[in-house]
């Protein structure tokens, strides 16, 4: 085994602070060829007393349902029963996960885990018996982390006026997209409440999963998928005339990311309107990348794929901006739409902590 590693993540007080979580064990201090003299393994765990003789009378304890948390050999395959994702089409409109706003608001936050726990399955999840106010739907985006403030403000609201340099403040039909292509970080979670829809008609919200687009894309175009997986594409925000956003690097980031470990799909990153100029593109691979993004569009545009639903007032939507691609068609009359983003690290982190208080 590796020795080394064994010494670095030793969990004792002196090494590893209980209280803030962080190392205190000096990792250039460890001799490279660490040996232990013995060892002793119980029921509990296992113990290497006097690691190495420039530790003095220093002792490690590893319980075995940690070292079986972080083992690297083998590497730990097992998904935690709560965060398997469930994949979806058009025929989620028969059910679509929703709880209430008595739930999420709930103390003891049984129900915010119910909520943000749905989100991690399903990509997104409604909330209903929302008080139609803006006031209500920010107390609710703030049940998950602090609001994330971007260049249309912390927690917004627009009607059709281009009171921002957006497609969004218009009343234009808007392709499915993930939202904040040009930042380095897109925004994790996205909350939408419709609070008045008046003198008119349509604006017909559009939901795609993006896992699910890209599972077929892989199976049955597995070049495009790869392809999708390699080739950055750079984004540009520059509708405002006192910003330009682009994310860093200015080449952008692949539609489709992946864990650079598991291989697992983490984030799909697409916004057709929002792609800057491809010129980091090798000449060989233009045609592929286009070829691929057409494949794309049409399994993004398949009715198998869309789920279309009419936003009321009173039901919150909240999505995983890295998973759902969202959109809507064209409406006429006043709308008043608000809502907020919410980073991805807050989610996590929220989620994390109740999972481990609820579904350990």
């Amino acid at each position: 085994s590796h020795h080394i590693w064994l010494r670095d993540h030793c969990r004792c007080p002196s090494c590893f602070h209980p209280v803030t979580k962080q190392r205190l064990v000096n990792t250039f201090q460890i001799p490279r060829d660490i040996k232990p003299a013995h060892h002793h393994a119980s029921m509990e765990g296992l113990e290497i007393p006097g690691t190495s003789p420039s530790t003095t009378h220093h002792s490690s304890f590893y319980p075995w349902s940690w070292l079986r948390e972080h083992t690297y050999d083998p590497p730990q395959q097992l998904e935690h029963r709560a965060n398997e994702k469930v994949l979806w089409g058009a025929k989620i409109a028969r059910s679509p996960p929703t709880i209430t706003y008595e739930e999420a608001m709930g103390g003891g936050d049984a129900g915010l885990y119910k909520w943000l726990s749905t989100i991690d399955r399903f990509g997104f999840c409604f909330v209903s018996g929302v008080p139609p106010t803006a006031e209500a739907t920010e107390r609710l985006c703030e049940r998950i982390g602090f609001i994330r403030e971007t260049q249309y403000g912390k927690f917004w609201e627009f009607t059709a006026d281009l009171a921002k340099g957006d497609t969004a403040y218009t009343n234009m039909a808007l392709s499915a997209h993930t939202d904040t292509t040009y930042f380095t970080d897109p925004c994790g979670v996205q909350l939408f409440h419709l609070l008045s829809h008046t003198d008119g008609s349509g604006g017909t919200t559009l939901l795609v999963d993006g896992f699910y687009v890209a599972l077929l894309l892989k199976e049955l175009h597995p070049d495009h998928y790869d392809i999708l997986s390699r080739v950055p594409v750079p984004a540009h925000a520059s509708g405002e005339p006192t910003a330009l956003y682009r994310p860093s690097p200015p080449s952008g980031y692949p539609t489709l990311q992946h864990d650079t470990i598991t291989g697992e799909l983490t984030q799909v990153r697409w916004n057709n309107d929002d792609r800057n100029v491809m010129n980091r593109l090798r000449r060989e691979v233009v045609e592929k990348w286009y070829d691929a993004i057409r494949a794309w569009h049409t399994l993004l545009v398949s009715p198998d794929s869309e789920y279309w639903v009419q936003l009321v007032p009173g039901t919150v939507l909240s999505v995983n901006n890295h998973r759902i691609l969202h959109g809507r068609s064209k409406f006429d009359g006043k709308r008043r739409v608000c809502g907020a983003y919410i980073g991805m690290d807050e989610y996590r982190s929220k989620l994390t902590v109740l999972q481990e208080k609820f579904d350990p």
